[in-house]
């Protein structure tokens, strides 16, 4: 009976010639939407070495040369999706795709911790949720993360000298990452940089100008990261160089038309509803739509671009793969 009942479950357990053929196109399937998806951009992680015996991961393409393309994870910490995102954005194999992620310790990431994304190693730099956006410095160590950017793009342009373009681009908490990391920024020479804003719940004013009037009861509205007031030392600029530096930077805004109320697919919840940040706009389209006019009045004269996103409410998903977005025009 041993055997027999042995025998039996070979039988039941054992793939068919045509369960197999079925897996193998399914797998070829999956492949082939895969490529189709834009994930022909198929990264990996490695670790920038930082001060402190600290480390930085990042996902990476394979591809390299002219241009070089670096995204910027929202609140979630979702680097993988916004390097996914940015891949389907039809880039071509001439551009290096880098996606930082700026880890938080493993008891800490509750609230913020994608799936996929690997969870934080020993010699990680770690900062909290929140406070990578806003370049403050790691939790274990005295690199900050806009330092961590600064060391990124100088490794970068060594190892692909060729690249005559660096584009930062960021969503959400990434938007608002690289909107304030524009003004102090410490790019290698002998490349242009582009900073793309998307999305941001907030932005850095210049001067105590606010769209919307203050009722007078909201004294922490111009102070950083809303504004320059009390700036960190650790930012090693000044209000003055901040502005002059941003004003001259090649940047461009983008909103999804759709980002602009509470509604479904806004991420609402997310939004800093603060009282400095409702002076900015009720929502993040508004907010971006104002800054854009903040800009030119009174910063670029004209020389930032703002792009509304038809289609795209607070998706990076959405908003990145639109054809020129990331890249231009």
């Amino acid at each position: 009976m041993g055997p027999g009942r042995t025998r039996a479950a070979s039988r039941r357990t054992a793939p068919s010639h045509k369960s197999f053929l079925l897996l193998f196109f399914k797998k070829v399937a999956l492949a082939c939407f895969l490529l189709s998806s834009g994930t022909a951009h198929a990264r990996t992680v490695e670790t920038l070495p930082l001060p402190g015996g600290l480390g930085l991961p990042y996902y990476t393409s394979a591809h390299g040369g002219a241009r070089i393309l670096v995204v910027i994870q929202g609140y979630t910490r979702d680097a993988n999706r916004t390097y996914d995102a940015a891949a389907k954005a039809g880039l071509g194999d001439d551009t290096l795709i880098i996606a930082p992620i700026f880890q938080v310790a493993r008891d800490k990431d509750k609230k913020c911790h994608f799936h996929g994304v690997p969870a934080a190693k020993p010699g990680d730099a770690l900062w909290k949720c929140g406070t990578w956006s806003d370049g403050s410095p790691a939790t274990n160590g005295a690199v900050t993360s806009f330092q961590a950017m600064d060391l990124l793009l100088a490794a970068l342009h060594r190892a692909n000298p060729a690249a005559g373009t660096i584009t930062v681009a960021g969503f959400s908490a990434g938007g608002q990452y690289v909107q304030r990391y524009a003004a102090f920024a410490h790019p290698p020479d002998g490349v242009a940089m582009r900073y793309v804003v998307s999305d941001p719940s907030t932005f850095l004013y210049f001067d105590a100008f606010r769209p919307e009037p203050n009722p007078g009861t909201c004294g922490t509205f111009d102070t950083w990261k809303l504004g320059t007031e009390n700036l960190p030392a650790y930012l090693g600029r000044d209000a003055a160089a901040a502005r002059a530096v941003y004003a001259h930077a090649d940047i461009s805004y983008l909103e999804g038309a759709l980002d602009d109320s509470a509604g479904e697919g806004t991420a609402y919840k997310l939004l800093d509803k603060d009282c400095g940040a409702q002076l900015q706009g009720p929502f993040r389209r508004q907010r971006g739509e104002f800054y854009a006019a903040y800009d030119a009045r009174a910063l670029a004269h004209g020389a930032h671009r703002l792009t509304i996103v038809p289609g795209c409410a607070h998706s990076v998903t959405c908003v990145f793969p639109k054809e020129g977005t990331v890249l231009g025009k």
